[in-house]
């Protein structure tokens, strides 16, 4: 019998493999606070991700935030809290998880499109850290209407199902949430969202794949075909009025158009699983 010297390296994967892997941390690391391992075959690992190829990923790295949250909810559950306080910290979980990614994005959007009269100034606007009256409304509303839908489906599903619901609208939403960044051009050419790349249509169709299939595994069996579908769809959906509105504010997209957008989907699916709940 023989054995591996102490120092023999760790066997790599497949390089398909290490593809994958690389572009699942790379998302955890752009998307998320959540800490991740340096892989020994990839380059630098402060890098943004190549979004030509990353987000076919982005499904399982937006699964990881929500699961964040939908354990948080289910220990306060557990630990006897009513549903507004364990809603409360369930979506104070998702903020955590992702360092309020979105949600700045949110707001920097808000300010800038309708506090500016023109794109120049609008863009101008949203590069500013500073939060306005828009960005504070927007990200207030947001916040309140997540939390409304947990709380709403808690009480109504429990605290298993809301948790599955959870996990499912967070990966779906980032997947929708980078549905700008195809479908128009940068709103600045040299600026970050430009620097990442676009996702081509075989990306998309594999991320949008990916989000799907894990939204049915998790919600088909506690919430039916029905209302699964119909939450997916109209959070896929929801991208559509979010792209015409900066086509016609900015003429393209930035990365807080997609941090809203990111927003605006998981709202509007949790919304939907909990709409005529009994």
């Amino acid at each position: 019998m023989s054995f591996a010297p102490a120092d023999t390296p760790p066997p790599v994967p497949p390089s398909a493999w290490r593809g994958l892997a690389v572009d699942l941390v790379q998302c955890l690391r752009f998307y998320t606070r959540l800490p991740t391992p340096r892989l020994s075959w990839e380059g630098d690992p402060h890098a943004a991700p190549d979004f030509t190829r990353a987000p076919r990923m982005l499904p399982l790295a937006g699964a990881a935030v929500g699961a964040v949250g939908g354990l948080a909810l289910m220990l306060a559950s557990a630990a006897g809290l009513p549903p507004i306080a364990a809603a409360a910290l369930a979506l104070a979980a998702l903020v955590a998880a992702t360092g309020a990614f979105h949600e700045d994005g949110l707001a920097d959007m808000a300010d800038g499109f309708w506090g500016g009269s023109t794109p120049e100034r609008r863009l101008e606007i949203m590069a500013d850290s500073r939060l306005g009256s828009y960005g504070a409304t927007a990200l207030g509303l947001a916040l309140l209407l997540r939390f409304a839908a947990i709380a709403g489906l808690l009480a109504q599903a429990g605290a298993g199902r809301t948790a599955l619901a959870i996990v499912a609208a967070a990966s779906v939403s980032r997947v929708v949430g980078l549905t700008p960044l195809w479908a128009l051009p940068s709103a600045r050419p040299g600026g970050r969202s430009a620097s990442v790349g676009r996702p081509n249509d075989a990306i998309m169709g594999t991320a949008f794949a990916g989000a799907a299939v894990i939204c049915a595994v998790l919600l088909l069996p506690v919430f039916g075909p029905g209302r699964a579908l119909i939450g997916f769809g109209l959070a896929a959906l929801s991208a559509w009025p979010l792209i015409r509105l900066a086509r016609a504010k900015i003429g393209g997209q930035t990365g807080d158009v997609a941090g809203a957008g990111a927003i605006l989907a998981e709202t509007v699916m949790l919304m939907a699983l909990l709409a005529g709940l009994r």
